[in-house]
């Protein structure tokens, strides 16, 4: 096996895309699935993640519950909007039903038993608010050592979608964002929106994917409420894979190029609350976050065709 990963996850259609990149790819050694809060409540998140892994035929993957609410303030709406009541386009119900348990450890007590285990660092892939991330630092900084990146979606450079300057997954729960990006040492990769709406795919690579096999049949089945919500977005048939494209460069470091910048994370109540301040001076004055590589490009065609091979390849 290659480099050993666990992913943190809200599914979600586009963490669909993602969990079935790594659970497919022979170069990765995924080692467990956490679940929290975010595009669907908890309880569908975490039956998500554990049918689309049963898809990918991969029960020997632990999946654990983690976080169902933010770090301090309640926040009530989620995107059900975009991704369907379920999450995953109403279609939830046409993978299949798990066959091995949830873990009876929560998401920080995987992550803990799987880090403590491992002979070599290991990468994390949040792709999800970072409530369970935030957990895991805060009460095992001893395990940082164990930890060999963060690579992560979510913020924006210069857009948001969930308000007009935040993401959904910093926006979600911006102290937990605020912990592990402005205030840690663990080396971070952030993977903003800037970066993955235009890795956007369209109906034609949907459509190769769909005539690939069962894998690719059923992730395009999951993707119609997804479609809609991206055909006004973008203006044509297709989608935008954002936590697909964080899960790239996790499992193929490199493939997004990055910049180092400090970036800060605003946690007041006003309207910018949420927005990841990324600065971008030459000479920064004073700035405040901590610096971290974020992805600002990459071989937009390369990386569309990387992740197709490896799910048309697939299980």
């Amino acid at each position: 096996m290659g480099s050993k990963l666990i992913i943190d996850t809200d599914p979600g259609v586009d963490d669909a895309f993602a969990i079935a990149l790594a659970a497919v790819s022979a170069d990765v050694e995924l080692l467990g699935v956490t679940t929290v809060f975010g595009n669907v409540p908890l309880t569908s998140t975490t039956a998500n993640a554990r049918r689309l892994l049963q898809l990918c035929d991969r029960p020997d993957v632990p999946v654990a519950a983690g976080a169902s609410r933010p770090l301090v303030h309640l926040n009530k709406r989620g995107s059900s909007h975009v991704h369907g009541n379920d999450g995953l386009s109403g279609h939830a119900g046409s993978l299949p039903e798990a066959t091995r348990p949830l873990e009876s450890l929560d998401a920080v007590g995987l992550m803990v038993s799987l880090l403590e285990a491992s002979d070599e660092p290991v990468t994390i892939a949040p792709i999800g608010p970072l409530t369970n991330i935030a957990a895991l630092l805060a009460a095992h900084p001893g395990i940082k050592s164990k930890i060999s990146r963060i690579v992560l979606m979510g913020g924006g450079v210069a857009r948001g979608n969930s308000t007009a300057v935040a993401e959904f997954n910093i926006w979600a729960d911006p102290e937990a964002a605020h912990r592990v990006i402005a205030e840690d040492d663990v080396p971070c990769v952030m993977v903003p929106l800037d970066l993955t709406h235009r890795c956007a795919v369209d109906s034609a690579w949907l459509a190769k994917l769909a005539a690939s096999g069962p894998l690719g049949r059923a992730l395009d089945g999951l993707t119609p409420d997804y479609l809609a919500h991206y055909r006004q977005v973008l203006g044509f048939d297709g989608i935008v894979m954002h936590d697909a494209v964080a899960v790239a460069e996790a499992i193929s470091p490199g493939i997004l190029r990055t910049e180092t910048y400090p970036v800060d994370i605003d946690v007041t109540a006003g309207p910018a609350r949420g927005m990841t301040l990324v600065d971008r001076r030459a000479l920064p004055i004073d700035p405040t976050g901590r610096p971290i590589e974020v992805a600002v490009d990459t071989d937009l065609d390369g990386l569309r065709e990387f992740v197709l091979s490896r799910l048309a390849g697939g299980r």
